[in-house]
């Protein structure tokens, strides 16, 4: 008997002939390589026997559920209708970026959608999609960025200390701000989601976890930032709890890292081989939620999600200790997730790829770009827009455009007209990259109201 483990040895000892035999044997090359294949055996043996009880298990939990119940893996064509959906500003989002949802809208599994006025095309569902779901959940509806999210605080510091203070707040963020795929703090920070049963249990996170623990309090690149700016107060708000002026903010963008990015990638492939669609829409291939791969995805991303939050709080606490000063609101909120949502009195999976909750009372911050305002808005709980909101101005013109139409000089014009210093960042954010954030909120107030707004003075990018 060579060493090599092969399907015939699993029938050998009562393994069906179909695909349970493929599912297990690329379970052991992958965590059993290295084992006795005697031993391999064995415990491929006790799963047969009872296989309800290794149901849920972080290795041998697929396999248990090609003994008990196999998904079954078959061509999914698309409807012939869509769903129902909603489109706000319509008249300024690009035809590819409405394709795409109107495809998303065909899925089987679709139940209703919008696309937000940011919109854009991007992969499987548009950036500024929202797509609610029976019973299933798309990774690249929810996007490789998983979590990736706003976080303000506001500091009772009023804008003569923005303006008196300019060079050390400069300093704070040149030093003590750390992006793109290498840089890390030298003084790393621990935090109690590392020792959480996934990063123990798992083996993908258990593999990711010391790099998460690196990246911890970091920024990614392209579009991620921390800025210094300032917060006006313009109405009264029961959760703001600050009287209208303004103060001192410090606004983060930014998600996951290599985490989230490795999550998404290993459950798009296995949604991909479980889930064959027709090739224009082999993005949205999605995950059962009743299935192992489907649980399993649901707890990966929601841990993803909690390490993006992590981050942000690690990069806000680290300002305000060099500050000071304590911090006296916090506004955050995620714009790549996936929640369960009741819509038209249902449990749905609602994703939000490029989209902010807004829910009755729920606050949310929408980003303008580092020449424009962004927006503190409280959701309005439009039940049309699925809850949802823009989650930015949204790019008028992709990267390749910029660095074939902008250049550094027009870059550093715009940003001296509007008196703000930029440490980092490149022509493929500039400023007239995005559309203008006064129109896409005009375009949506119907489904949040302004509450107060955020204008940067300080930004630091990925160089």
């Amino acid at each position: 008997m060579g060493n090599k483990l092969k399907g015939r040895d699993l029938i050998g000892i009562g393994f069906p002939k179909n695909n349970t035999v493929n599912i297990a044997l690329g379970i052991i090359n992958r965590y059993h390589k290295r084992e006795k294949k005697v031993r391999v055996l064995e415990a491929a043996k006790e799963v047969l026997r009872d296989p309800q009880k290794f149901m849920g298990d972080p290795i041998w939990g697929k396999v248990a559920e090609g003994l008990i119940k196999p998904v079954e893996v078959r061509m999914h064509e698309l409807r012939n209708t869509r769903a129902p959906f909603s489109i706000y500003g319509e008249n300024e989002i690009d035809d590819q970026a409405k394709y795409q949802l109107y495809d998303a809208l065909k899925l089987p599994i679709a139940v209703s959608g919008a696309l937000m006025p940011d919109a854009h095309a991007g992969y499987g569902l548009p950036i500024g999609g929202v797509l609610a779901t029976e019973n299933a959940v798309i990774p690249y509806g929810v996007g490789v960025d998983i979590g990736c999210r706003m976080c303000l605080t506001v500091y009772p510091m009023s804008a003569s200390y923005l303006r008196g203070k300019q060079a050390m707040l400069e300093n704070i963020l040149r030093d003590h701000t750390k992006f793109g795929p290498y840089e890390t703090h030298a003084k790393k920070h621990d935090h109690e989601l590392f020792e959480r049963p996934a990063f123990k249990e798992i083996p993908l996170l258990k593999r990711l976890k010391d790099k998460a623990f690196r990246q911890l309090g970091t920024s990614g690149g392209g579009n991620h930032f921390v800025e210094f700016g300032l917060v006006t107060i313009t109405e009264e708000d029961p959760q703001v709890q600050l009287p209208p002026g303004e103060y001192l903010g410090v606004l983060s963008h930014s998600g996951s890292r290599a985490l989230g990015a490795n999550i998404a990638k290993h459950y798009t492939y296995l949604a991909s081989k479980q889930c064959p669609l027709p090739k224009n829409v082999q993005h949205l291939a999605w995950l059962d939620m009743d299935t192992h791969d489907g649980q399993e995805y649901w707890l990966a991303m929601n841990l993803a999600g909690d390490y993006a939050k992590a981050c942000h709080d690690d990069i806000h606490y680290r300002i305000g200790k060099l500050l000071g000063s304590k911090a006296v609101v916090k506004i955050e909120n995620h714009h790549n997730f996936a929640w369960k949502e009741m819509v038209n009195g249902v449990e749905r999976i609602v994703h939000r790829k490029g989209a902010t909750p807004a829910g009755q009372d729920v606050l949310g911050i929408i980003p303008g770009s580092m020449t424009a305002p962004g927006y503190i808005v409280r959701g309005l709980g439009n039940e049309d827009s699925l809850n949802s909101a823009s989650h930015g101005a949204g790019r008028l013109h992709s990267r390749r455009a910029c660095k074939q139409q902008f250049t550094q000089s027009q870059v550093k014009e715009q940003l001296k007209t509007h008196q703000v210093s930029l440490i980092g960042g490149g022509v493929d954010e500039a400023p007239m990259a995005y559309k203008d954030i006064k129109r896409v909120m005009q375009n949506q107030q119907e489904l949040v109201a302004v509450v107060g707004t955020f204008t940067p003075k300080i930004v630091r990018m990925d160089k």
